[in-house]
């Protein structure tokens, strides 16, 4: 007990010129802290952020898509908030946009497999009249 009054009762060291080391050494980890943060946290959340943006502006009619509770299907028109998804050959649903999470990459396959072919008849079909 003596010894606990004795510890609280002693004077402050003499800081002078080494308290602003001090300062500097102890923000250095928050610094760091913050920078790692920033690159493994906030930086990829804003990329995907943006990438989900483009995907959501870019849908169109005939996208396959899944919505964020699974659902699955076929855009059948576009709106300026919503989407009509087609699930079923009489089932329309419509949607939110932000409710898309994702393009089917069949899709998407399947869009640059039909644009190729229809280039590949173009030149055939250029070539033929040559």
């Amino acid at each position: 007990m003596n010894s606990l009054k004795m510890f609280l009762l002693m004077p402050a060291p003499d800081g002078g010129a080494g308290g602003s080391g001090n300062f500097i050494t102890t923000l250095i980890p928050f610094a760091l802290i913050i920078v790692i943060f920033y690159f493994f946290i906030i930086r990829p959340q804003n990329k995907k952020q943006k990438e989900t943006q483009k995907m959501l502006s870019t849908l169109k009619k005939g996208d396959r898509v899944v919505t964020i509770g699974g659902l699955h299907g076929v855009i059948q028109s576009v709106r300026e908030s919503t989407v009509i998804i087609k699930v079923d050959e009489n089932a329309k649903l419509e949607f939110s946009r932000s409710a898309v999470s994702s393009v089917s990459a069949q899709a998407k396959d399947e869009k640059e497999d039909k644009e190729e072919k229809q280039i590949e008849e173009k030149k055939a079909g250029e070539d033929k009249k040559d």
